[in-house]
C-alpha cells in the first residue's frame, strides 16, 4: 500500500510538472504541435522503456479488446484540453478542475463497474469527499479573485 501511495504521489508530480512544460511549449509553437512533441516523445520514451524492461514481450498484444486501442486517441484528448485550459485559466485552478473532473468520474465508473471494472459501491463518505474538494477549490479561485480586487 506505501509503494501505491508514493507511486501516486509521483505521478501526480510529474503529471503537474508536465503541464508546466506543455504550457511553455504551447507558448513558442501551438496547441496541436504541442500535444504531437508530448505524445511523440511520450511514445519513444516508452518504447524504449519498453524494450529495456519487458523486450519482445512488449509486442504480446495477444487477446487485446479492440476498444482499447482508442486509449491513445483519449491521450490527445488529454493534452490539448489541458493545455488550452491551462492557457485560458492558469495552471492551478485548470489542474484542480481536472482533478475535480478526474474523482468524478473515476467515482463513477467505480460504482458502475463499467469496462470490467470491480463494481464499488458508492457512499455518502466519498459524495462528502468530492464536495469537500470542490469546496476547496471554490474557496481557492474566490479568494484569489478578492486578492486581486483589493491590489
Amino acid at each position: 500500500m506505501i509503494q501505491g501511495l508514493l507511486l501516486a504521489l509521483a505521478a501526480g508530480s510529474m503529471v503537474s510538472l508536465q503541464n508546466i512544460f506543455n504550457t511553455k511549449v504551447n507558448e513558442r509553437t501551438g496547441s496541436w504541435t504541442t500535444t504531437t512533441l508530448v505524445l511523440g516523445m511520450g511514445f519513444a520514451a516508452s518504447l524504449i522503456f519498453g524494450l529495456i524492461f519487458e523486450g519482445g514481450q512488449l509486442f504480446n498484444l495477444i487477446n487485446m479488446k479492440p476498444w482499447y486501442w482508442i486509449s491513445g486517441s483519449i491521450g490527445v484528448g488529454v493534452v490539448i484540453c489541458l493545455t488550452l485550459g491551462i492557457r485560458q485559466l492558469g495552471p492551478t485552478y485548470a489542474v484542480s478542475i481536472v482533478l475535480i473532473s478526474q474523482l468524478g468520474s473515476a467515482l463513477l465508473w467505480d460504482s458502475q463497474g463499467w469496462l470490467g471494472l470491480r463494481k464499488v459501491p458508492f457512499t455518502f463518505q466519498q459524495f462528502i469527499g468530492v464536495l469537500v474538494i470542490v469546496s476547496g477549490i471554490l474557496v481557492f479561485k474566490l479568494s484569489g479573485k478578492r486578492r486581486e480586487e483589493t491590489a
